[in-house]
């Protein structure tokens, strides 16, 4: 199904002041450096067809969650600055998204210039779907450009209340999102492979059972596993659990073992894991192997496993899916022909003592070598989740996927077949 909404491309545009939502929702450490301009390089090519067409541009996004007040470590004046580099073109900054001054700036501007606001959730009336917020950033702009995927599965001013107030349309980026995501769903080239991980199961509820529903095999990892095995009777020691959804665990996983009574279909839970006492880059680690016992018997030989090696210790915790799981996941995806893959394996964040790859990182290390074609065959790669695109950001692989998205909870719902709300609100093509 192709993007049914008006976009940029759909309108005469040229020389009309533009107000734009972008997604600029960016890391930034405490020295005020971006650690990562992704979704900043994503939206250049929106921003470059405008300027093509000496469109003045007014943007507008957000940075974090300042609650509605003002806190300039959550400012926009970092990326005012990065943009800037990116497109090789001064781009004015307001101090502010409302108010005489910024209107000034507003009304100064030139066609082919640039001018980014300061963070609209410095603003209470943002999030609260104030009318009169709305007018006055409409006010801005002939035409609203709404391109920031990562947030139209909300219903703040900047997203659904806009386009009420003025001509509006989607941005080249927003219409690469939808299209991409909707067709990979609705028309993969198989089998489907889907890999997800994350916290929790309550968070992927829908998204789990839509692939039950269409995927030819879904694998499991993250802190979620642990919900699953504890479901299957699985000792998970101090592992992050959620107990009150053992019930979600078990009725996925009949829904699943009964889809897979009827074809081919593989639903997999990790097999053995990684278990530390504590989360940190100096504890020791070991291979637990509680389903499987090959890697047990294998580092018992020739004498039998004790019960440690196929238990969690009570005082443990699984930080990541072991070398079996992560190789028969592996082996999966050699047999997919699309992969669609959200949430780490297992604990990225933690920095490595030794080596390059962290203590609780090797799961999803090989998920990405898997993905990328470093075994033999390579499928193609549908990628989100925060956590997930930030760990391949961080290692310089993005540029290795088919499709990395901007979006984490704007995906999942777009995956999961829900209506977003700043998409339903454009206009529609016919």
């Amino acid at each position: 199904m192709s993007f049914n909404k008006k976009t940029i491309r759909d309108i005469h545009i040229d020389g009309k002041q533009v107000l734009l939502r972008a997604d600029f929702n960016v890391p930034v450490d405490d020295t005020g450096h971006i650690t990562d301009d992704y979704r900043i390089k994503q939206s250049l090519p929106t921003l470059n067809y405008l300027l093509d067409r000496h469109c003045g541009v007014v943007i507008c996004s957000h940075l974090g969650r300042p609650e509605g007040k003002r806190d300039e470590k959550y400012s926009l004046a970092p990326v005012a600055k990065r943009l800037s580099k990116l497109l090789d073109k001064p781009v004015q900054f307001a101090s502010d998204c409302v108010g005489s001054e910024v209107e000034k700036q507003v009304k100064n501007l030139l066609p082919g210039q640039l001018l980014l606001l300061e963070n609209v959730r410095f603003h209470p009336e943002e999030e609260d779907k104030d009318t009169a917020f709305a007018k006055k950033l409409s006010s801005y702009g002939d035409i609203f450009v709404q391109d920031a995927f990562g947030v139209v599965h909300h219903g703040s001013v900047s997203v659904s209340e806009l386009p009420k107030h003025m001509s509006s349309v989607a941005g080249l980026l927003l219409e690469k999102e939808v299209d991409t995501i909707t067709n990979v769903m609705e028309n993969p080239k198989r089998p489907l492979m889907a890999i997800i991980g994350g916290a929790k199961i309550s968070d992927k509820i829908e998204l789990l059972e839509r692939f039950i529903e269409l995927a030819d095999f879904v694998a499991i990892g993250g802190a979620m596993a642990n919900t699953f095995l504890l479901a299957e009777g699985i000792r998970t020691g101090k592992s992050l659990t959620e107990p009150e959804d053992v019930g979600l665990a078990k009725r996925i996983l009949a829904k699943a073992r009964a889809k897979a009574k009827t074809g081919h279909f593989t639903f997999y839970l990790p097999q053995d894991g990684v278990a530390a006492k504590k989360m940190d880059k100096t504890a020791h680690t070991r291979i637990v192997d509680w389903q499987a016992h090959i890697i047990a018997d294998i580092e018992a030989y020739p004498k039998r496993p004790s019960v440690e090696a196929t238990k969690i210790g009570a005082d443990e915790y699984i930080l990541d899916i072991g070398p079996f799981s992560s190789g028969f996941i592996a082996g999966g995806v050699q047999l997919a022909n699309t992969v669609v893959w959200n949430g780490a394996m297992g604990v990225t964040e933690t920095q490595p003592l030794v080596g390059q790859i962290g203590p609780f990182a090797h799961g999803t290390d090989v998920v990405v070598e898997a993905i990328t074609g470093q075994f033999g065959h390579r499928p193609y790669s549908l990628v989100g989740g925060g956590d997930t695109v930030g760990y391949i950001g961080a290692r310089g692989e993005i540029g290795f996927f088919d499709h990395v998205s901007t979006g984490g909870g704007a995906g999942l719902e777009l995956m999961s077949g829900k209506k977003l709300p700043g998409v339903e609100a454009l206009e529609d093509k016919a």
